[in-house]
């Protein structure tokens, strides 16, 4: 059985980040501690994995050598006040869930509240540690707001702050932090993942894999969320372009509803983003141009920016997907 995405807070085994533990941990014995980390990568690969790592033993978490560089007991006291969001001298910053559902960003509101938290001496601990996860999901008031508290550096304060996408930050925002990046694993190592975190055969190891885009943790989300059943749909979909079961589209938005139907639908659109991607290039290699290609390349894109727009503007997924299948099959027919 495929294993179910954890919270970071709650990973303590980790490989591939050997080289930024021991950049952390060599600044630490040098008693040059930064006191702004800026962690940089691609979504699922670890950068909150371990900030938290990164926080339990600055917290004082004992060793745990079985568990890597930074690991630690998940039975030591610390850890599981980090487990239990109790810990007084950690703060978290990310987006809240308010009835199941996940806001879409992190309000300024709660970035004003670091300066406090780090104006206060470390309660238990040998120092007071914030994870901003991740701050590409402030606006700019809770950016400014973050920022001030990296201008003026707390005591015996650390705050590691998450990026997926670094060239979207304040550009003072990242010259007042260390950089620490985490790279793409390669397609071995997550069809090796894929093959021990999840219940699919080599094959299927494969698929996700390629779908991953060198992210592990996006394994696990893209297993959780059957990723392997909408990617064989929309081949499906695509394939009988421009006829398609209108009861069979009905049936599939029903799929879209609720707070997990965000995710699907998601999904949906990005399985055939991808699919059609792979027909364009395909297409391009064979010398085979014009306004069809060109058709397909506008759906394309629109398929990439549909997600984003239908959460932020609050637009019926329904709706949308009916759009985009209007949209399909005139490209398929011309």
């Amino acid at each position: 059985m495929s294993e179910a995405p954890l919270h970071p807070r709650d990973v303590y085994q980790m490989d591939g980040a050997q080289e930024a533990e021991q950049a952390l941990l060599d600044s630490l014995s040098r008693g040059r501690l930064h006191h702004a980390w800026l962690l940089v990568g691609p979504e699922g690969v670890g950068k909150a994995t371990f900030a938290y790592r990164a926080a339990r033993r600055l917290l004082g978490a004992a060793p745990e050598p079985e568990f890597g560089l930074l690991g630690s007991d998940p039975h030591d006291p610390i850890c599981r006040q980090v487990a239990a969001q109790s810990h007084p001298d950690l703060m978290v910053l990310e987006r809240s869930v308010v009835d199941g559902k996940t806001k879409k960003n992190i309000v300024v509101e709660e970035a004003r509240r670091l300066p406090e938290f780090f104006s206060r001496s470390p309660a238990t601990a040998p120092f007071r540690v914030a994870i901003i996860d991740a701050v590409d999901d402030m606006n700019n008031n809770a950016a400014n707001a973050v920022l001030k508290t990296l201008e003026e550096p707390p005591e015996r304060g650390i705050v590691f702050l998450v990026s997926h996408s670094p060239g979207r930050l304040l550009p003072t925002i990242r010259s007042r932090c260390r950089r620490l990046a985490f790279a793409p694993w390669d397609e071995a190592r997550l069809v090796d993942f894929a093959s021990v975190h999840t219940d699919q055969d080599l094959a299927g190891a494969h698929r996700l894999a390629q779908m991953a885009k060198g992210a592990p943790g996006r394994i696990l989300d893209l297993a959780a969320n059957k990723a392997l059943e909408l990617d064989q749909l929309a081949q499906d979909l695509l394939r009988r372009l421009p006829k398609i079961d209108e009861a069979e589209l009905l049936h599939i938005t029903d799929g879209f509803r609720g707070n997990d139907g965000a995710g699907r639908f998601a999904l949906l659109m990005e399985r055939l983003a991808d699919q059609i991607h792979a027909l364009s290039v395909d297409a391009a290699l064979r010398g085979e141009a014009g306004p069809a290609l060109d058709r397909w390349a506008l759906a394309w894109e629109k398929l990439n920016r549909l997600p984003p727009e239908v959460e932020g503007l609050n637009l019926d997924r329904t709706d949308a997907f009916w759009t985009v299948m209007s949209d399909l099959r005139n490209a398929a027919r011309t």
